[in-house]
This record gives structure tokens, C-alpha cells and sequence, in this order.
């Protein structure tokens, strides 16, 4: 049986649990640029875990600076089978308070100036992303925060803005009004390249603000972000660890792992070999040209 190995993109604290053996931090060069940074590989009671800090450790990109295309195409080369992202959100919804973690289910995308997809060029695939969610990875999360004591809100829209700019009072409401529950600016288009790379994927969302629509509360600046971020460290990394200490240790069946069995629409002979080429961790599975599996 194929084993199992989990990637965590996430930022500074998440990697830090107890119990991990062997860390090493190893980069990983990748055809689609430079990644956020290197990889660190562990392990944890038999689990293989890679951990990729999303803005660079010590924070150091924007998410409209993030080279989605470079970390996720790096995971799958490290071997990642499943992928879990953490990330801070604003809540759109009173009973979303700064302190809550949100297992989202749906996304909708504000983002504007992002590469979104791998495909294109010479070789064009469309992947389905109507539920762009694992339901099997939240389910192994929601598991998991029940043993930690850590609560969770499963379900829920994140709307993704392109940033590095909060919103406007005016486009908080528009989302509020649009049903959306949570937002970001981070999870697209990563979760849309991990489809594209035939990678289960979930988020978790820590919730830091109201955003900028709540009567009661000031807008959402940086120092509010980092003072919620800092309180929730903690049930951070004891979630990371339930996850990691319940997580099957071999592969187990996923929707997302055929996504590319009937997206390509480019005929083989008139496929570009340049992006061919770089497709060979992504898509080398279906395009049968290297490394994907």
C-alpha cells in the first residue's frame, strides 16, 4: 500500500509541535519559480510530515506575492499526498468571533492578479472544482480537534481577496450579503493549483477579526491580526499534532486524486514540450511524462 505523506502549509508556530523527529530543513528547486521557501521534512510516530511556510519564515511575502504555483508544485515533488492549509481569516458572521477555528467547504474567489492554474499555453486542462474541498481531509481535522479540545466550525464560504489591502467597510457588507462567512487572502489560488496537482486539500481558518464591518468592533488592523494569532498559537500547534497523531498512515481513496483522468483538452502531438516539461510533478501521472503519482 502506498504511503501516506501530509503537507502543512501554514505560517510561523504551526511547525513547532512537540514530538517531531528528525526536522531538516531541505529546499527544493521547482520549474515555476521560487517557492516561499524550503521544506521542512519530519516525521511523527511513523507519519511523514512536510511543513512550507506560506509567506516565508519571518514573514516575509504579501499573499499577492506568493508563488502559489512554485509551493504546491515543491509539495508534490517532496511526495505530499495531502494537503492541509492554516491560515488567518476575518469573520463575517457574530458568531464567528476573533478566537474561532472554521473548516470551510467552499471558496469564492476575489483574488485578480494571481497565476491561478498550471495549465495553459500549449497544454490546456480544466479541472472540476465545484467542491473544491476533501471532505474526507475535514473530517480527519474535524476528528482530530475533538481529541485536542480544540472547537471547530465545520462548513462555511471563505471569500479570497487579492490583498495586501483589508477591505472596505462597503465591500465587508457585499460579502456579508453575497452569504459569505469567512474571509482571506490566502487559500486561492492554492487550493485551486492543489486540485490542478491532484492533491486532497481542506483549510483551516483561524479566525483574528470582524473585518470591517462590525458595529462594535474597530476595523481589522495588523496589530489585532498578531495579538489573536499569538492567543490561538497554542490550539494551533495541539491541533496540528491531534492531526498528525490520528492521520492513517497509508493512502486512502480521494476524488481529488483522479482530478486530471479527463481534463485535458490539448491534443498530444500539439502539446508545447516547454510546459510539458514543467508539468512533470504535477500532471506527470496522466501526461506520463515523470514524476506524478
Amino acid at each position: 500500500m502506498t504511503e501516506a505523506v501530509l503537507g502543512i502549509i501554514g505560517g510561523s508556530g504551526v511547525y513547532d509541535i512537540p514530538g517531531l523527529e528528525n526536522p531538516r530543513w531541505l529546499p527544493i528547486e521547482s520549474p515555476w519559480g521560487q517557492p516561499s521557501d524550503a521544506i521542512l521534512f519530519a516525521e511523527y510516530e511513523g507519519l511523514k510530515l512536510r511543513f512550507m511556510p506560506r509567506h516565508g519564515r519571518g514573514h516575509r511575502l504579501a499573499p499577492n506575492e506568493i508563488n502559489y504555483r512554485a509551493n504546491v508544485d515543491v509539495l508534490k515533488r517532496a511526495g505530499v499526498t495531502d494537503l492541509i492549509s492554516i491560515s488567518a481569516v476575518g469573520s463575517l458572521r457574530d458568531e464567528l468571533a476573533p478566537g474561532t477555528f472554521v473548516l470551510p467547504d467552499q471558496y469564492i474567489d476575489r483574488t485578480f492578479a494571481r497565476a491561478t492554474s498550471f495549465f495553459g499555453s500549449g497544454i490546456v486542462g480544466h479541472v472540476a472544482f465545484g467542491e473544491p474541498v476533501s471532505a474526507r481531509l475535514t473530517g480527519v481535522i474535524s476528528a482530530a480537534a475533538d481529541s485536542a479540545g480544540v472547537t471547530c466550525h465545520a462548513g462555511g464560504t471563505l471569500v479570497v481577496i487579492e490583498g495586501p489591502q483589508f477591505s472596505t467597510r462597503a465591500e465587508s457588507e457585499m460579502y456579508r450579503k453575497l452569504d459569505c462567512d469567512i474571509i482571506g487572502m490566502t487559500a486561492l489560488p492554492e487550493a485551486k493549483l492543489a486540485r490542478e496537482a491532484e492533491l486532497p486539500y481542506a483549510t483551516v481558518a483561524m479566525v483574528t477579526d470582524y473585518d470591517a464591518w462590525h458595529p462594535a468592533h474597530e476595523a481589522v488592523d495588523v496589530q489585532a491580526v498578531v495579538t489573536t494569532l499569538a492567543a490561538n498559537r497554542a490550539k494551533a500547534q495541539a491541533l496540528v499534532g491531534a492531526i498528525a497523531r490520528t492521520f492513517p498512515r497509508t493512502l486512502e481513496d480521494d476524488p481529488a486524486r483522479s482530478a486530471l483522468a479527463h481534463a485535458f483538452m490539448t491534443a498530444p502531438e500539439v502539446r508545447s514540450p516547454g510546459l510539458l516539461s514543467r508539468l512533470d510533478a504535477v500532471a506527470g501521472r496522466v501526461l506520463g511524462n515523470g514524476n506524478g503519482k
